[in-house]
């Protein structure tokens, strides 16, 4: 681990880098935030968990059914799940559920169809899930101690994908006014506001070495860094609101051409009041902000956003660099690392490089598992369901 002392990962690294003990644990904590967050969603919404079709939602008894067919998917049904990123596409056994394919794969299943399939009901799927858990652990419990990393990859991928769809529930449940139970959240230290500088250096970004890795974490290679500074936490909402006050909404020279199209089709007025409306305690992190209103914000304080390099060598080398309440807007646009080789889930990243901003940390609505200094979050700029903000730099001494 890059840095012993920190707290805020190492459940991820131990996920990431342990034994099949370490996973059969983390895949056992992931399935209770499911269970949950589905028991959330039914007491407020009923058996048939009916939502609007929206582009930023999915019909949650359809991600409860996606879940626990990826598991199968990649785990029951895979016969080459020991060659890890090596595996073949090779013909895969049925499904333990009929039409399982044509209901819940979500590369050929289109989003606003999902809203009219014949899905199976709350307690058949509740009941697939499980099936599909029991198998899964029986797999994993054949594994010796010193199982290799090929043997636990898709163990792995397997629990954080199910992590990441926990999160996007808790997005959900924001959006709809449904409670979300506290025990599915992560609180972590907000830390002290101040900046932090970080010398000229090169720094290895990415992946290496043994253990799990997203396909976009690698291959890790060295990037220089001139010295910059870099907020010690992400903006608060009293900082945040300074720029609101000042006019930085009605302030046209503030906003790149993407930031004012955005802010145009919003509604600029609409957009500030919504911000004044909902603005939060002064020193939590502001939050639900697009990075559109990121770049605004540093242009008005005559700052910039980290980009994802230096986000990520300040996490791991700068004492006293708080993260993990709110993700991060970066000034980095999602593309490959060189040498990039897509891994066996291969829409995970490939598809959208190039079109989505990367975002570092983590937020209160993601799992400990999730949670790594090297990890890639990556979304459209204008999303505001996210739990995301930002924090500022600036190159060497100009603050």
């Amino acid at each position: 681990m890059d840095d012993p002392s920190s707290r805020v990962y190492n459940a991820a690294h131990a996920l990431r880098t342990g034994g099949p003990a370490q996973v059969r644990a983390a895949l056992l904590r992931a399935r209770e935030r499911t269970e949950l967050l589905s028991l959330a969603y039914e007491e407020a919404l009923g058996p048939q968990l009916p939502v609007p079709l929206r582009a930023t939602l999915n019909p949650p008894l359809w991600e409860l059914g996606h879940v626990g067919w990826f598991q199968e998917y990649w785990l029951g049904r895979n016969p080459q799940r020991g060659q890890g990123a090596a595996w073949l596409e090779l013909e895969r056994p049925p499904s333990m559920l009929r039409n399982a394919d044509s209901l819940y794969d979500s590369s050929n299943v289109p989003h606003d169809t999902r809203w009219h399939l014949p899905l199976p009901d709350l307690q058949a799927t509740r009941g697939y899930l499980a099936q599909v858990l029991a198998q899964t652990l029986e797999l994993l419990d054949r594994l010796p101690p010193d199982a290799s990393e090929d043997d636990l990859y898709f163990f792995r991928l397997c629990t954080l994908h199910e992590e990441m769809h926990a999160e996007a529930a808790v997005y959900m449940a924001r959006a709809l006014g449904i409670a979300v139970p506290p025990q599915v959240l992560c609180q972590r230290e907000r830390g002290q506001e101040g900046a932090l500088r970080v010398e000229e250096r090169t720094f290895r970004i990415g992946w290496a070495g043994a253990g799990f890795a997203f396909d976009n974490e690698l291959h890790a290679h060295e990037v220089h860094l001139p010295a910059f500074e870099i907020d010690a936490r992400p903006v608060s909402w009293a900082r945040y609101m300074g720029f609101v006050e000042a006019g930085g909404y009605r302030e046209r020279r503030l906003w790149d051409d993407a930031g004012a199209q955005w802010l145009d089709a919003t509604g600029a007025k609409d957009r500030e009041a919504g911000i004044r409306s909902r603005a939060g305690e002064p020193q939590a992190p502001a939050v639900h902000l697009t990075a559109h209103e990121a770049r605004a914000w540093c242009r008005w304080a005559g700052l910039r956003l980290p980009t994802e390099a230096e986000w990520e060598c300040a996490a791991l080398h700068a004492p006293g660099f708080a993260w993990g309440e709110v993700w991060e807007w970066t000034a980095s646009a999602f593309t490959p690392y060189p040498g990039f080789q897509p891994h066996p889930y291969r829409d995970y990243s490939a598809p959208w490089f190039g079109t989505r901003v990367v975002l570092r940390g983590a937020c209160t609505a993601t799992s400990q598992a999730l949670a790594h200094p090297r990890y890639r979050n990556f979304f459209e700029p204008h999303r505001t369901d996210i739990l995301a903000g930002f924090r500022s730099a600036v190159t060497s001494a100009g603050r």
